[in-house]
């Protein structure tokens, strides 16, 4: 089930909210340190992490799935947002250098179309960054946050899925190691967990950030025969008329159907 857009505004805005976004988007801009001239799209609800990138990257831009809603982004400025279907991305081929999903696939009813959809806007050779609430990770078994909704990962499961959708893992990284909770001693203190729990307890992190890169595969000889067929037409002894021409794959022979009186 998806998160409401105007739900997802509201927690940014809250001091757990700017906690959340400023050690995410640190994360994030560690893996993706150099994007200039680069054409990026945020899927989901990544808005508030793709602020760094506008005066970098040649284009970004961001696509809301309708269930989730949509908000006019940036503040200022002509709108760079879209309302789109998750397995529907309005966008031509190969026209995205990275695509960066967040909110998104721990929520999604349709996982696997809305990967292949990002499979099929980036551009050869290009990234992808999942981010996802950890399973083992206590921000996942809290619902005041958003990441305490949809279906968490272990990064097994995550791997697993990005391979079955034709993307190469690279790298996962892990952040939001502070409990969940608005306290102002726990806010301040932070910086100071995240240094502790990537050292001690890594396992136990809020979320999982990941990335991968766009496979591209070629088919095989026997795989492009298998796929041939061959018309064949074929007489049955006794019938006045011929039987019904029928596909079969190369190297099989055809079986006639049997005529109606």
């Amino acid at each position: 089930m998806w998160n409401d857009a105007v739900d997802l505004r509201d927690f940014y805005r809250s001091s757990l909210g700017r906690l959340t976004r400023r050690v995410i988007r640190q994360r994030v801009r560690n893996i993706w340190d150099n994007t200039s001239g680069q054409r990026i799209l945020g899927l989901g609800y990544a808005t508030p992490y793709l602020l760094p990138f506008q005066d970098e990257a040649e284009r970004v831009l961001a696509a809301m799935p309708a269930r989730q809603g949509v908000l006019h982004w940036p503040s200022e400025g002509a709108g760079q947002v879209t309302l789109c279907d998750e397995a529907e991305i309005p966008l031509p081929d190969v026209s995205m250098d990275r695509v960066l999903l967040v909110h998104a696939m721990e929520c999604s009813e349709q996982l696997r179309p809305m990967l292949r959809e990002v499979w099929r806007v980036l551009a050869d050779g290009g990234r992808l960054m999942v981010v996802v609430p950890n399973r083992r990770g206590i921000w996942a078994r809290m619902d005041r946050t958003p990441f305490g909704h949809g279906y968490p990962y272990s990064p097994a499961q995550l791997n697993r899925l990005l391979r079955d959708t034709l993307f190469t893992p690279i790298r996962t990284e892990r952040a939001l190691f502070a409990p969940p909770s608005r306290s102002r001693m726990v806010i301040a203190s932070a910086p100071a967990w995240e240094q502790v729990g990537q050292r001690l307890f890594p396992t136990f992190s809020g979320v999982l950030i990941s990335e991968a890169g766009k496979q591209i595969y070629a088919a095989t000889s026997d795989s492009k025969r298998a796929r041939r067929r061959r018309r064949y037409t074929a007489t049955v002894p006794g019938a006045n008329r011929v039987s019904e021409a029928v596909f079969v794959p190369v190297g099989e022979k055809p079986i006639p159907k049997t005529p109606t009186a």
